[in-house]
């Protein structure tokens, strides 16, 4: 970079006091700008900022008295995380950008570590990159690239993913990291990058573009409002939405849905598994998650979970499920044809544990799950033969019993196609109106740009 200056000194005919002109060309790379600066003789000092698109900021600070310029040059600089120190930053930012946020729900940083970390089995046949942007020495922005090869090899698109996008409001930083994860998923062959999306369909999902003054599921996320105007600014597109819906738990079961679930249960032999024991739960934990795979296995995208991921996935969750809240319902022979896991909101303990479970994180936790103020509607799964008969009002009917015995007066849904409308139609039956808005982005990635 090279700096030249000159002083032109006159009299101003406004204020009639000497005054100086600075004259300033500035050269970085193949930037250039000059600058022809008016300052009074009386200013003691005088600071002007430069932006250099996708390049740097120069900060001019000069004393008029002394005739002394000061430059400083704030980079952006993008690092890969390669140490557990680097990690924990990359865990952290968001506690930062968010802090004081009445509506950021803060991820505990252990379930963090486990997930971004070999610990967690995806890692078997999924490869990542982890980056880091700094300004002027300060972390200003996170990234994670993720390609599932598995995913690759079912459906058979070269996409990556992104996830774990967090940033200031600065366009050359979500840029910059943007810019670098298409950068290396093009390296590997990829055609197309989309997201926020984590490893595996049952992790976050989305940008939030509606219900900013809401506290998100934990399951879910939260970001700042400009979050989208960046991805659009740097040519990324909405592939779809998922909506989320508060629903006002009734003072009693809602008919229609009350019948419709004798009417299945008489036709198709079905009935609820109705128990308080966590261990006769526990039972049918495994065919849980072969509903799972036999129900989502049709829509795209959908990547069957391996028994290493049933067993993450029931250790991450055990602690905070109770029987009360999951809904099972088999046919004559004791087979499970369909759930839905519900769990106590967990939101609120979570931000008053401030990211830790110890040393009292817990409970605050335990109180929110033997306490609930209201339920979160995480999972349903309905094998295939059974989807279209009405089964679904088998699990409405049952969290309703429950929260209308534990005085919980609304449920909070996750995520849901705005395409799907066989589960929004079902919506109909109780007072549910939209809260939150997620959006998916996509885009063609240069050598393949359409």
């Amino acid at each position: 970079m090279q700096i030249i200056e000159a002083f032109f000194s006159k009299n101003c005919k406004k204020t009639h006091q000497k005054c100086r002109w600075l004259a300033i060309n500035v050269s970085l790379y193949n930037w250039s700008a000059s600058l022809f600066i008016f300052i009074p003789q009386k200013v003691a000092g005088f600071e002007r900022l430069i932006s250099f698109r996708d390049l740097a900021i120069v900060t001019l600070i000069l004393n008029s008295s002394h005739h002394h310029l000061n430059i400083a040059l704030m980079e952006i600089q993008i690092k890969k995380v390669v140490s557990r120190k680097d990690l924990i930053k990359f865990i952290k930012f968001p506690f930062v950008l968010y802090k004081n946020d009445p509506c950021w729900v803060p991820p505990l940083i252990s379930a963090e570590i486990e997930e971004l970390t070999p610990k967690n089995p995806a890692f078997e046949f999924c490869e990542s990159i982890l980056l880091l942007a700094y300004r002027n020495g300060q972390v200003a922005g996170r990234i994670a690239g993720i390609i599932n090869h598995r995913y690759i090899d079912l459906w058979h698109d070269q996409i990556a993913r992104f996830c774990w996008f967090d940033f200031i409001d600065d366009y050359e930083v979500s840029g910059a990291l943007l810019k670098e994860v298409e950068k290396w998923a093009s390296e590997k062959g990829m055609d197309k990058l989309m997201g926020p999306m984590g490893f595996t369909t049952f992790e976050r999902q989305g940008i939030l573009v509606e219900g900013f003054d809401k506290v998100p599921t934990i399951a879910s996320s939260f970001n700042h409002p400009y979050y989208a105007a960046h991805l659009e600014y740097h040519g990324y597109l909405k592939d779809h939405d998922y909506v989320e819906y508060l629903i006002r738990v009734p003072d009693r079961l809602p008919e229609k849905s009350d019948q419709l679930a004798d009417l299945v249960s008489e036709r198709y032999h079905l009935h609820p598994l109705r128990t308080r024991s966590k261990k006769v739960l526990m039972k049918y934990s495994h065919s849980l998650f072969d509903v799972i795979n036999a129900a989502y296995s049709p829509l795209h995208g959908f990547v069957p979970l391996t028994d290493k991921q049933v067993g993450f996935f029931l250790k991450k969750f055990n602690a905070l499920i109770s029987p009360d809240f999951i809904s099972v319902v088999r046919d004559e022979n004791d087979v499970v044809v369909g759930f839905q896991i519900a769990i106590p909101s967990l939101s609120r303990a979570f931000q008053k544990a401030k990211g830790k479970l110890f040393p009292f994180g817990f409970i605050h936790i335990l109180k929110a799950i033997y306490k609930p103020e209201r339920v979160d509607l995480m999972l349903v799964g309905i094998r295939p033969e059974y989807q279209n008969k009405g089964v679904s009002a088998f699990f409405m009917n049952e969290i309703t019993r429950t929260c209308i015995r534990k005085k919980i007066p609304f449920g909070e849904s996750n995520g849901m196609l705005e395409e799907n409308f066989k589960v929004l139609h079902f919506m109909k039956y109780y007072d549910a109106a939209p809260q939150k808005r997620r959006r998916l982005f996509f885009k063609f990635l240069a050598k393949n740009s359409k």
